[in-house]
């Protein structure tokens, strides 16, 4: 392992310690795109409350915290030891980094599908420069958002996705990205490509893990091309530390008649956000934003939402479900951008949460920023506690107070797991919901 003397360490708040650090052997095109993100990052500088887009989250705890930039990967880490990360039944090829670094004697991508690839980056740089130019970079913005900007001038590895055209996968490709903190806080940049050709089908999943209770930092952003007439899902778990901090970007590109769906479940983490963009940017798209989010104690949860309708005769949901626990505070912020040359767009958005204390606490910001005038678009949020006059009806036939209460949060939360396809996924995290709700377990 790296010696911790020699290794580089890093502190966001002094931007003089921040240089661009692309990947080894990185193309021409990729290290002139890395030091321009990090000349727009050092203009920025990380976000405060007195921005619009941050003003119910702060960074401080980030912004205060040195971290290190692992340069090696760690030598103590088996596969064995990476068994509790599993998920019963789920196959599929899989990609293991390990504080962001690839990690090829643990990952196990088998045998592919004509024409697929599915490779880290790094090595992508060297046989896919082209292609990788054509996408890498071109959707997720670092002018608007400071830590894209981080991201993309300090990434070093990720993973790249080229499901051809006709293509049909029928096992998720599942990204495992495991941080093992255990000796000092860490800082990783994963940054993932993947691109649907026309007329494909696949599911990806990203999974965040730590083997620890210790502070670390992920500053992911993944950009997704989805294809004419392609259906493409995307899962994000993170169930890291309860110390650590996650901030997460998924950018989408939509072409005619495409389908996405985005599905994510928020568990871990000390300060969380996670922010979904996708753009419809062909007629007859359809887009799915599908979210369930468990803060407890004292976590913090910013889910970020922007759809933005470009072309006409598309449809977008969005469904986002929070049960907050203990101290708990949570923000949810849709935002529907309908361009004045998207006529008959079908947009809905909701955001329910439920909360288990008075002590949480949930701020919900629902926006339609509408230029069209043949739309039909819709928002709404619920926020309440259990209902005590359920509770007393299922006491009534005989349930204990903790098997009603578990019931009924169990049948909130099951709203947003149903919509999910993969029945290892949705059965994992439903396990997930009994071991984090103790009540439900009744």
């Amino acid at each position: 392992m790296t010696n911790l003397t020699e290794t580089r360490m890093i502190q966001l708040s002094n931007l003089s310690s921040i240089e661009p650090t692309p990947a080894d052997r990185a193309p021409t095109w990729l290290r002139e795109l890395a030091q321009r993100a990090i000349v727009r990052f050092s203009e920025t500088g990380l976000p405060t409350t007195r921005d619009e887009e941050w003003r119910l989250t702060s960074v401080k705890p980030i912004a205060s915290t040195g971290f290190r930039v692992p340069e090696e990967l760690p030598a103590n880490i088996s596969a064995r030891d990476l068994d509790r990360f599993d998920m019963p039944g789920l196959e599929g090829p899989k990609l293991v980094f390990i504080n962001g670094l690839y990690a090829p004697n643990l990952s196990d991508i088998g045998a592919l599908s004509s024409g697929v690839r599915l490779m880290p980056l790094s090595e992508a740089f060297n046989e896919l420069s082209d292609e990788l130019e054509l996408h890498l970079g071109r959707y997720a913005d670092i002018e608007k958002d400071a830590f894209t900007a981080l991201n993309t001038g300090s990434f070093r590895e990720g993973v790249f996705v080229h499901v051809p055209k006709g293509v049909k996968l029928d096992k998720p490709i599942r990204i495992l990205n495991v941080s093992d903190a255990r000796s000092e806080p860490i800082i990783t940049h994963p940054r993932n490509l993947i691109v649907g050709g026309d007329e494909s089908e696949f599911t990806v999943i990203e999974d965040y893990v730590s083997t620890s209770q210790d502070v670390h930092f992920t500053n992911a952003v993944t950009e997704v091309v989805v294809g004419r007439k392609a259906n493409v899902s995307h899962y994000l778990i993170e169930r890291e530390s309860e110390k650590a901090f996650n901030i997460s970007t998924l950018q989408i590109q939509q072409e005619e008649q495409s389908n996405f769906a985005s599905h994510t479940v928020l568990l871990g983490g000390s300060l969380v956000r996670n922010n979904v963009r996708p753009v419809l940017n062909g007629e007859r798209c359809d887009s799915l934003l599908n979210g369930l989010y468990l803060p407890a104690k004292k976590q913090h949860m910013d889910n970020h939402m922007l759809v933005h309708h470009a072309r006409p005769n598309c449809d977008s949901r969005q469904f986002y479900i929070g049960v907050l626990d203990d101290d708990a505070t949570a923000v949810f912020s849709g935002r529907i951008i309908v361009d004045q040359i998207a006529q008959k767009t079908d947009a809905k958005q909701h955001s329910g949460n439920l909360l288990l204390t008075d002590r949480t606490r949930i701020n919900t910001h629902p926006q339609l920023e509408i230029y069209a005038d043949d739309v039909k678009c819709t928002h709404g949020a619920t926020i309440g506690q259990l209902d005590e006059d359920a509770i007393f009806y299922l006491r009534a036939r005989g349930l204990s107070k903790a098997a009603a209460r578990g019931m009924l949060i169990h049948a909130f939360a099951m709203e947003s797991l149903e919509r999910m396809q993969v029945a290892p996924v949705k059965d994992f995290i439903e396990q997930e919901l009994l071991k984090r709700l103790p009540e439900a377990s009744a």
